[in-house]
């Protein structure tokens, strides 16, 4: 049986081709209205409102793509085994941990980090600090990245809620009492702002 050496797959109609120049051009003409096909190992991402393209090597995680090659510190490595969440970040909408998450599997995916967060002044900032929702931080982004997701879901959870939702993230610190305290704030916050008041 003879080998089958096409390397580049159409990822539109599932043809080969034996490069990507050919693979491009039988897009631009096929499949005109469609995002043309990377090269092999590149991804389109886009974290905290920008958007990248990205060379990743198949074993790379999310977390050493956005910690250690692109520099945003906030994703944390601690136990390297999803088991922690101090590596959490939201992908579409979903808190997930970046150190069980292939950066190859993210093509098209968008990304926001505790970097992002602070960036658009939401207020669990402020109201982590106010209700002292931290002692050495190591953990705190992936509590914060945590919390965003549960309001952006959730704009009103209980303390239930808030518990369950935070369940995987661990602070050897012991902060736990505060992270409610301060996700409720921030949760009064939103809903005022929302109806273009103020919290006075």
């Amino acid at each position: 049986m003879k080998e089958d050496k096409a390397k580049f797959l159409c990822p539109y109609c599932g043809d080969k081709f034996d490069s990507y120049e050919m693979l491009k051009s039988h897009a631009v003409k096929v499949h005109a209205g469609e995002p043309a096909p990377l090269p092999e190992g590149m991804i389109r991402l886009k974290i905290n409102g920008k958007d990248f393209r990205l060379q990743v090597e198949p074993e790379w995680t999310l977390n050493f793509l956005i910690h250690d090659v692109m520099g945003l510190t906030s994703p944390k490595m601690f136990c390297d085994r999803g088991a922690c969440g101090s590596c959490t970040v939201i992908m579409n909408g979903r808190p997930i941990l970046s150190c069980m998450t292939l950066a190859i599997e993210c093509d098209g995916k968008s990304v926001q980090t505790a970097e992002g967060i602070a960036a658009e002044n939401h207020p669990l900032i402020p109201a982590y600090v106010e209700h002292h929702a931290m002692q050495c931080g190591y953990c705190t982004p992936g509590f914060v990245t945590t919390a965003k997701a549960l309001l952006d879901k959730n704009p009103e959870p209980s303390l239930q809620q808030i518990q369950e939702a935070l369940g995987g993230n661990l602070c050897r610190c012991g902060t736990y009492p505060q992270h409610p305290k301060a996700i409720m704030q921030a949760a009064k916050e939103l809903k005022v702002k929302a109806k273009g008041g103020h919290n006075g």
